[in-house]
This record gives structure tokens, C-alpha cells and sequence, in this order.
């Protein structure tokens, strides 16, 4: 059975990442910011894979808390940052992890959005893809506290695109800080997040 969910999995990394860019965002185009290209920026990247990840405590559009330490010796996590609401390939990215939720489940990892907008503006934008699974948090006050923590507020303000998965005693295991302008490819994530099963 094992040999069998192993090479379901294989077979789903080869598709999913062709698969996702090509889904469309429920919300008329009419209201998302269009951003046009954004270009690289000034954050550094304050932390590295192995580093212990700093702890966190962040408001979520469904009215609680959501920590990092919540999830010590329970599950992995991986913190999916976006730059901003209302955007056009933000819009499409979490959406799109809806598609893959039971790859999360196996794999024992909790997965956590994490904008530096405001919860009201998070609450609006989320209902109106029509939600998601997962938690999502706020990092706007103190504004990109832990954005910055990790290294990756832009000077603007903005969070970077990024992934850091984080195992079950806290350490990172996996980053991706990707080009702002396109959504990351699941496969190396998802190959990550089975290496530590």
C-alpha cells in the first residue's frame, strides 16, 4: 500500500505544477488591483534552512490565534507568505492549495497564509475567492513583524513571495523566496514536506 501511495504522489508532483497555474480566480477581474510586473526589491533573508524558526502569534480572519508553537510535536508547517490581497496572482495562489489539501494532510503539515494586510481586508478577500482550508493570518501590527523577522519585508512594505516549511520541532527545512510576479511551483515543496514523514 505504501509502494502504491508513493507512486500516486510521484505521479501527482509531475501534474499538479503544470496544473495550477492554469486555474482562474473566482473574483471578477474587474476587482483586483493589477499590479503590473513588480521588480526585485531590498529584503535579506534573515534565517536559513536548519535555523530554528522564530516564534510567532498572529490574528486570523476567523477571529483566533494562530502560533507557531501550537503545532510543536503535532505537525509540520509550512507559512505560505503573499505580497498582498486583492492582487492578481496572489488571488490564484491560495486558492489553488485548496486543490491539494490531502496532500497536506498526509504529508502531517499544517499550512499557514500570512499577508502583512490588515484582518478586515484579509476577511473580504478570502470570502470573496470563496475561502480556503487553512488559517489565515495577519502580520499588519506591529506592520511585517514577522516578515521581517525572516527577511523577507520589502522596503515598500510588501511581504516577498515565499515558503518556509518548518518541522515538527520547529525547524525550517525548506525556503522559497520566489520571483513576486509568479506563483512557486508545489513539486519541490512537496517533495520536501514527504522527506520528513
Amino acid at each position: 500500500m505504501n509502494m502504491m501511495r508513493a507512486l500516486l504522489f510521484a505521479a501527482l508532483l509531475t501534474i499538479i505544477p503544470a496544473w495550477l497555474p492554469a486555474q482562474e480566480t473566482p473574483i471578477p477581474q474587474e476587482r483586483i488591483f493589477e499590479t503590473g510586473s513588480l521588480p526585485p526589491l531590498d529584503s535579506s533573508l534573515k534565517v536559513k534552512v536548519g535555523d530554528p524558526a522564530p516564534d510567532f502569534s498572529l490574528p486570523t480572519i476567523d477571529g483566533r490565534i494562530v502560533t507557531l508553537a501550537e503545532f510543536r510535536g503535532k505537525k509540520n508547517v509550512v507559512l505560505s507568505f503573499i505580497p498582498a490581497a486583492w492582487t492578481p496572482v496572489c488571488s490564484g495562489q491560495w486558492p489553488g492549495y485548496n486543490i491539494v489539501q490531502d496532500m497536506f494532510d498526509q504529508a502531517e503539515t499544517q499550512l499557514v497564509g500570512i499577508s502583512v494586510d490588515n484582518v478586515p481586508t484579509l476577511h473580504a478577500w478570502v470570502q470573496e475567492m470563496g475561502g480556503v482550508w487553512f488559517p489565515v493570518a495577519s502580520d499588519f501590527y506591529p506592520h511585517g513583524r514577522l516578515a521581517d523577522a525572516l527577511g523577507i519585508l520589502r522596503s515598500t512594505g510588501e511581504a516577498e513571495r515565499s515558503l518556509f516549511l518548518i518541522d515538527k520541532q520547529g525547524i525550517i527545512r525548506y525556503i522559497d523566496v520566489h520571483d513576486i510576479n509568479s506563483r512557486p511551483d508545489l513539486g519541490p515543496l512537496m517533495k520536501a514536506m514527504q522527506e520528513l514523514k
